[in-house]
């Protein structure tokens, strides 16, 4: 039997949320799984809801290996599903498989390195499915850990957008790890792209990167520049990692009044330009605001990867990842801030510093040290 550290959240039904490493005995795998030595697993957005959500950690009690907070109201009662259960954390990494099961697939990948999706890769060891492991071949675990939910999430974007028909996207967090990616695959796939940022810099960096139309949220002229940039891509579809605020409504304004400007008549309806966005995170945890201002030919919509890769089907989930694994230190190459051991992601400064999932901020967690 192999034992080994993992990381558990738990919430329990008065608030108290409790981060801690425990030594854990991990079963062997069987049938189509693989025992994964984990050396190296990112801490993406994805994996803060249930990880830190809106916990108080400012306040919190610190001692080595755990962490207790505070889940402040309505957010506890929001996760009545979770009180009392002890969940591991994180979604993706790389490691070398140590045991397999008996399925060939799974006795293929014996002693190779592979980036794989466990939901509980902040671990020593994790469990995987075979068919969801991603053979690394000469890459590091460090160039696989994020090979999974940020670029299948970027490319899924533009799948999605070639789906419904459309040659151009918004987003509205351009600067992000996932934003340059996404830039990057515009750029090779020729698809028009309106790229939303908050700073100056931000701006810059996606502009040295071959970023076309980049708009500061935070500029005096923000409206008038988003609008001049979906009426120079045609971008009317959208993706938004924000949530909360009125993001999504600006978005649906401009790309209203764009259309407005192009109609030949009145209608008291607005246009029938279709304009859709859709929200994949919640940065923002306040509730999303949406104004009468815009007609009624918008939708807006959640978008979660696994259930668009489901709907794609499995020729296209295969045909992304070989395009993911052909350019892992290119088009979807990740950066990141600092790598912290399991004991060390539990400290209060890194928590207090990767929970603000700030653009160039992005912590790896390296479970062996």
């Amino acid at each position: 039997m192999t034992t080994g550290k993992q990381l558990f959240t738990t919430l329990e039904s008065d608030g108290t949320l409790t981060l801690q490493i425990e030594d854990v005995t991990f079963p062997e795998p069987k049938g189509n799984q693989v025992l994964v030595k984990m050396e190296a697993a990112p801490i993406n957005p994805s994996d803060l809801a249930i990880l830190t959500g809106a916990a108080d950690f400012e306040n919190a009690e610190y001692s080595p290996g755990k962490v207790v907070a505070k889940m402040p109201e309505p957010f506890n009662s929001g996760s009545k599903a979770r009180h009392g259960k002890k969940l591991p954390a994180g979604n993706e990494g790389a490691g070398t498989v140590v045991a397999t099961g008996d399925s060939d697939a799974a006795k293929a990948l014996m002693g190779q390195r592979v980036a794989c999706v466990p939901g509980n890769a902040f671990s020593q060891y994790a469990i995987a499915d075979a068919n969801m492991c991603l053979p690394l071949g000469d890459h590091s675990a460090e160039a696989g850990a994020s090979s999974f939910v940020n670029p299948m999430t970027a490319l899924g974007f533009a799948e999605n957008a070639k789906m419904e028909g459309q040659d151009a996207i918004l987003h509205t967090v351009g600067a992000s790890n996932l934003g340059q990616m996404l830039n990057r695959i515009c750029l090779e796939d020729g698809l028009g792209l309106v790229n939303i940022v908050r700073k100056d810099d931000q701006a810059e960096l996606l502009k040295s990167q071959g970023a076309t139309h980049v708009v500061n949220s935070s500029g005096d002229d923000f409206m008038g520049q988003l609008r001049s940039a979906i009426e120079d891509t045609g971008a009317f579809f959208g993706f938004d990692p924000i949530g909360g605020g009125k993001m999504v409504d600006s978005c649906f304004k401009a790309m209203e009044q764009v259309a407005v400007a192009n109609m030949t008549e009145y209608s008291r309806y607005g246009s029938n330009q279709a304009k859709r966005m859709f929200i994949y995170g919640r940065l923002d945890v306040s509730p999303t605001t949406l104004t009468p201002s815009y007609g009624f030919g918008w939708t807006l919509s959640g978008w979660l990867l696994f259930p668009f890769l489901q709907q794609a089907g499995q020729e296209t989930m295969g045909r992304m990842r070989k395009r993911v694994l052909d350019n892992l230190t290119t088009t979807f190459v990740s950066s990141y801030k600092a790598k912290v051991d399991l004991e060390a992601m539990l400290t209060k400064d890194a928590i207090l510093e990767y929970r603000e999932m700030k653009t160039g901020q992005k912590y790896l967690v390296t479970p062996h040290g």
